[in-house]
């Protein structure tokens, strides 16, 4: 993926848009969207597959969580992102580690009703072909989902993520010129994280990874939500920790704008996520009836009544390790999806937007430097 980059360096103002929609299927009008899709640019098309959607109602109500194996190809029409193609993936799948390579776009792990899934792949698209083709690259040693993925010098990092009973502190890469080697360990993260946002940026003349945020799940309680913001130096093989964010923030996107600046997007700031998981351990707890009913109770209306996510936009400074605030994004912001910069234009496909709601629309922002 080619960064944004510029003599100017600073975000003066972000232009932001409904650029599009994922197109409805099985006799829609609309399509509900995704959550958790993977999504990316190759061969210029934008990418999306799979995700996850409540199409039988909220999960509070009932509602059972729908894995899905579309595969949704669009192309760019001007300021507009146009439905081209639909195809199926072999297997569904939602909440992988997501990004774009100039191989095609990277997925690695996630899950399905079957479980979580340890396999890694490229989706490509074949012009010549009019098609998608899939590319697996080797498995994971163990399989996780809600993980972390970037790609620098044809190498795959992988990060955190969870598993069936806990939250990863793993730290991989996968050399592409030497795959058959498989996924090889790296000093582990200073703590178990998922949900988080990770990003590859230079940093002076060395190329360091970063962390942002994330969360951890506890059992049987209330999760850990982080505020923090790690380093990876990969020349030294050291992390270390840098300024924190102003609140701590999971499920958000972010994209390197310049040599020095980082740019994220939305994400959960925890309060209302943090109330609910309190209720359903409450509930879980509870041994009388009524209270029990009463409580859950609570927990549906808290969850019905979602305020929606963060819709603030932060610019970090890696050079002076410093956070500033940028303009709000006017729409509804997702969280759970990915980011993608296309020509200089940002990306941010479906998502959700409150507790079980998707959103199917594509925003489109324009960055301008000063």
């Amino acid at each position: 993926m080619h960064n944004i980059t510029a003599q100017k360096t600073e975000v003066n103002s972000i232009q932001w848009k409904i650029a599009g929609s994922l197109p409805a299927t099985n006799g829609q009008q609309e399509t509900l969207g995704v959550a958790g899709p993977i999504g990316g640019v190759h061969n210029d098309v934008l990418i999306i597959a799979g995700g996850a959607n409540f199409p039988d109602g909220m999960p509070w109500l009932g509602g059972k969580k729908k894995y899905n194996d579309d595969v949704y190809v669009m192309k760019k029409k001007k300021d507009s992102l146009v439905h081209y193609k639909t195809f199926k993936l072999p297997f569904s799948i939602a909440y992988a580690a997501t990004c774009s390579t100039p191989q095609g776009v990277l997925s690695v792990g996630g899950e399905n009703e079957n479980g979580i899934i340890d396999k890694a792949f490229f989706l490509q698209w074949n012009a010549a072909a009019d098609n998608i083709n899939i590319k697996q690259l080797p498995s994971l040693p163990a399989a996780v989902t809600n993980a972390a993925v970037v790609f620098n010098n044809n190498k795959i990092y992988l990060a955190g993520g969870e598993s069936t009973n806990d939250v990863s502190n793993q730290f991989l890469v996968l050399d592409l010129n030497d795959s058959h080697a498989g996924w090889k360990k790296l000093p582990s993260l200073p703590k178990p994280i998922s949900h988080t946002v990770m990003l590859v940026q230079s940093k002076s003349v060395d190329d360091c990874i970063y962390i942002f945020g994330g969360r951890k799940k506890n059992a049987g309680g209330v999760s850990d939500l982080y505020s923090s913001t790690l380093q990876f130096d990969l020349k030294t093989k050291q992390w270390s920790e840098k300024k924190s964010l102003p609140y701590a923030l999971s499920a958000g996107t972010g994209i390197v704008i310049s040599s020095n600046s980082i740019v994220l997007f939305g994400g959960d700031a925890g309060e209302t996520f943090h109330k609910t998981e309190a209720l359903i351990a409450a509930v879980n707890k509870e041994t009388n009836e009524e209270k029990k009913k009463m409580l859950n109770e609570e927990k549906i209306n808290l969850q019905s009544t979602h305020p929606g996510f963060c819709r603030q936009v932060l610019l970090y400074d890696t050079k002076k390790d410093k956070w500033k605030e940028l303009d709000c994004i006017p729409f509804a912001t997702p969280v759970t999806t990915t980011v993608i910069e296309w020509n200089g234009d940002v990306i941010i496909p479906s998502g959700e937007i409150k507790a079980g709601v998707r959103t199917p629309r594509i925003l489109l922002g324009k960055i301008h430097l000063k």
